[in-house]
């Protein structure tokens, strides 16, 4: 066990200091402590810190205490913020009140086709019905209608296609981080989906240096970004339920992948698919069941089913969404695939026991939950590591 912790901590370095300024923005909260008292405890760390070079370990550990204190003082600081506005969201928002005329001429007189797709590929919910809100509830696929990381990773994915064939890297990367904090701006700026283009940004820099595979890194670097700038946001039931959504995944689909030989899945691609999709899935639901209890009072016990459903639609329609703004004829079929996930997941919500509703948890409930989900990561880590 304390090799694969070391090496955990040696491929995510991050990953800590992201707990340790989470756990001094609890304290913070929890806690009277004056603002001069945080500031003066964090310089004395950090010089502290910089006096201990030649002690690793004391070192490590005063920058830890460090960026707990560093969330401490983030947390004080964070009521005095306001909000500004920016000239280029402004002009952002414009454009997409065009590109939402555009689908409302598209779509006609129906209220559901323009409010799905408003809010899958712009973000704009407003034209979401109640019962149609409902519908996506029940069946657990309210994620396919708040943009968030698997809508910015299609346009990563898109973005990155188009730049594949540039000499210099670095180039590249920028000009997809360009395109995707454009989209960011053209969607409102929503703090979901700020959060997904602020990571898509790490994962670049990240691989810039060579370290494409230090997602876990990347996860931590965007939560300590955006914990700084407001760190009010980790209350925020989107920032927790998106960064434990990713975290889970991260951690836990490698090793439901590694339950199936892997010559295996490369001989049957169908196979493959599906491994992928459910271990994705199921992943994803270990990190945010317990907060949809919680916050929600609702446990959808077909989510396996309803992802194998929304998420290849909700792939399709965005990419049936761009194309059909460049060639209009092709709306006829991002019509028919909204209307296929509309009427598939309307299906779904009617089977026997689509949702167990009236679900009460305590706070103290929810952290034993993740207690033990993190114990089964480990055993799992573990179990799969024997020879």
């Amino acid at each position: 066990m304390q090799p694969m912790k070391k090496q955990f901590q040696q491929s995510a370095p991050l990953f800590r200091l992201a707990v340790a300024m989470v756990a001094g923005i609890v304290a913070a909260r929890l806690t009277a402590c004056p603002l001069w008292l945080s500031l003066l405890l964090l310089t004395v760390t950090t010089v502290v810190a910089l006096f201990c070079r030649r002690h690793a370990i004391i070192q490590s550990v005063l920058i830890v205490v460090g960026f707990a204190q560093l969330g401490m003082a983030s947390w004080q600081l964070g009521g005095r913020q306001h909000e500004r506005t920016v000239p280029v969201k402004t002009w952002f928002l414009q454009q997409r009140e065009h590109l939402l005329d555009r689908y409302r001429q598209t779509t006609g007189t129906d209220d559901d086709l323009y409010g799905v797709l408003a809010a899958m590929t712009l973000g704009d919910k407003r034209a979401l019905t109640p019962a149609l809100r409902q519908t996506y509830s029940i069946t657990g696929a309210s994620h396919v209608l708040a943009l968030s990381g698997m809508h910015l990773s299609v346009v990563y994915l898109l973005l990155t296609t188009l730049t594949l064939r540039r000499r210099r890297w670095w180039v590249a990367q920028a000009l997809v981080v360009l395109g995707i904090w454009a989209f960011a701006f053209l969607t409102g700026l929503s703090p979901s989906v700020m959060r997904s283009a602020t990571m898509i940004s790490c994962y670049a820099i990240f691989s810039l240096g060579g370290r494409g595979h230090s997602t876990v890194n990347a996860l931590s670097l965007t939560a300590i970004i955006l914990l700084l700038a407001d760190a009010r946001s980790l209350y925020d039931v989107g920032f927790q339920m998106s960064f434990l959504a990713v975290l889970s995944i991260l951690l836990f689909m490698p090793l439901f992948e590694a339950m199936v030989p892997r010559d295996y899945l490369f001989l049957h691609p169908l196979q493959k698919w599906v491994c992928g999709m459910t271990a994705v899935s199921l992943s994803a639901q270990l990190g945010v069941a317990p907060l949809i209890a919680y916050y929600f009072h609702r446990f959808s016990t077909w989510f396996l089913f309803t992802n194998f459903v929304a998420v290849p639609l909700a792939t399709l329609i965005l990419y049936a969404a761009l194309l059909t703004l460049l060639l209009p004829w092709c709306a006829p079929v991002l019509l028919l695939l909204v209307r296929a996930l509309n009427a598939s997941l309307g299906w779904l919500s009617r089977w026997p026991l689509a949702s167990i509703d009236g679900l009460q948890f305590a706070a103290w409930q929810v952290v034993l939950i993740y207690v033990a989900i993190g114990c089964l990561y480990f055993m799992l880590l573990r179990l799969l590591r024997r020879p």
